[in-house]
């Protein structure tokens, strides 16, 4: 699907590639209607709360060192400011860089939402780049400009004239989708449209988008095996880098949800080949990783040479840790991107999942192909029940008392919060790089294995806290709230 950088509205996840957040049945099941381009999400006719998608798109731009984000909306719209403030500074000194992104809200009220507030906007942001000189402008909608049609577009082209540095606005109204990571796409499409430029000269350099750049020191020295430079996107990424991003010689991703767009989108735009691959977690996906790599940038005997010194320190420890994981039995609650990759790496160390949540499904990305994690399991016949479901709590807590799982796994907190209420031992993979590679597949499969064996946690508390789930909601199947839209 071609990506249309002339406009600065991107389409949601549902209408371009045809995610969903409704859905029960089976793995198999889920990518056959995928591939064949029947898959029809479901609704709910009762839904917790879920996230909203301009956290997602805002909070990957604020990332970025000495630019000014301008969330047009009223003051309950800009509280994702403050912990973004506190954030993108604490990981700027842990990198040992200075930060000095600002967080700006126009504060609209009663009667702006009437009259309108474009001429109170333009004066913010001429202020804004007066007071701070950020490096760069993003300009975001909100619910109460989407729905009053503030032209925000007209605005920030108007301004453009007074000022000499980036301006984009971000079209990040949060009833636009039900799929939060449409802010990922949101944040890239932003960048790609206002701050990338046509390549000068080709570098030796690996465009590689993470959230938090945790284990930075790490991956920088693996790539200089390769004589390869990583450029991280986009915590504490400067304008002057992401300016450059065309130049590189690939586009990789630590999660596929949060780098499809932009890799596409690179690829698209000016050639840098995409790495599409399932992703570097465990072995399998490391390797199958590392191999594309050094297919697409020339270097596939220098990748063999690390791959064979790697396996051979940490594939015996693995192996050995994998005799007292083997016959588990897990449920996991991720983002897609992380669902059915973990989901490949807990075979590989010998447990069974017996349901796995992704919080959205794609059903297709912008190549037109299924997501490779999901080709991967079928390809390898592993199955099992699957649903989606965007943090639908009630729905985990039922799997959990129906199937008494050894383990559950999550990507949020307040998911895993709950198993372990439930008396569930639960393991919260909240770190991107927590099974990335050798190394960390081995602490990942250690980590698994202290939780098995030390349940008396879970137990004490399950005993002491009361859950407001009746034996009424555990007797129902899961998809009793969930309504048939056309399958």
């Amino acid at each position: 699907m071609a990506i249309h950088l002339e406009n600065s509205n991107v389409a949601t996840r549902e209408s371009r590639i045809g995610s969903i957040t409704g859905y029960i049945g089976t793995l198999s099941d889920l990518a056959k209607q995928s591939g064949c381009g029947t898959l029809k999400g479901c609704s709910r006719c009762f839904s917790q709360s879920s996230s909203c998608l301009s956290t997602c798109a805002l909070g990957q731009l604020a990332a970025i060192r000495d630019v000014a984000i301008i969330h047009h909306g009223p003051a309950g719209c800009s509280v994702e400011g403050a912990r973004r403030y506190y954030l993108e500074r604490t990981l700027a000194k842990k990198r040992g860089v200075t930060n000095n992104t600002v967080y700006v809200g126009t504060g609209m009220d009663e009667n702006d939402t009437i009259f309108g507030a474009a001429d109170t906007l333009r004066q913010i942001i001429l202020e804004v780049y007066r007071r701070y000189s950020p490096k760069a402008i993003f300009v975001s909608s909100s619910c109460a400009t989407g729905i009053i049609g503030e032209d925000i577009d007209s605005v920030v082209d108007d301004v453009r004239e007074e000022i000499d540095v980036p301006v984009a606005a971000v079209h990040c109204e949060g009833f636009k989708s039900r799929i939060w990571a449409t802010g990922f796409d949101i944040s890239d499409h932003a960048i790609l449209s206002s701050v990338v430029k046509p390549p000068r000269q080709k570098r030796d350099t690996i465009n590689f988008k993470n959230f938090y750049e945790s284990a930075r020191p790490e991956i920088i020295e693996m790539f200089r095996n390769f004589d390869l430079e990583p450029i991280f996107l986009y915590c504490n990424s400067t304008i002057e880098e992401l300016s450059h991003i065309s130049e590189s010689l690939a586009t990789t991703c630590i999660c596929g949800t949060l780098g499809n767009y932009l890799g596409n989108g690179l690829e698209e735009k000016y050639g840098v080949p995409y790495i599409r691959t399932i992703n570097p977690l465990g072995v399998a996906g490391f390797e199958t990783w590392l191999r594309e790599i050094g297919k697409v940038t020339g270097r596939k005997d220098k990748v063999e040479r690390y791959i064979e010194e790697q396996r051979a320190i940490y594939i015996p420890q693995i192996e050995e840790v994998k005799k007292e994981l083997k016959g588990l039995k897990a449920v996991l609650g991720m983002g897609p991107g992380y669902t059915f990759e973990v989901s490949r790496v807990l075979n590989e160390l010998g447990i069974e999942v017996v349901w796995a949540l992704a919080w959205h499904y794609d059903k297709k990305y912008e190549n037109g192909d299924v997501p490779p994690s999901m080709e991967y399991l079928l390809d390898n016949d592993i199955d099992f029940e699957a649903s989606v479901a965007d943090q639908q709590n009630y729905e985990v807590m039922n799997i959990l008392h129906k199937y008494q799982p050894d383990l559950y796994l999550s990507r949020h907190p307040g998911s895993t919060v709950w198993a372990i209420k439930n008396g569930t031992p639960a393991v919260y993979v909240a770190d991107e790089y927590m099974i990335f590679g050798y190394k960390h597949t081995l602490e990942f499969a250690q980590a698994v294995l202290d939780s098995i064996h030390n349940r008396s946690f879970e137990k004490n508390l399950a005993r002491r806290v009361k859950l407001p789930y009746t034996d009424w909601w555990y007797e129902q199947k899961v998809d009793t709230f969930l309504e048939e839209a056309g399958r």
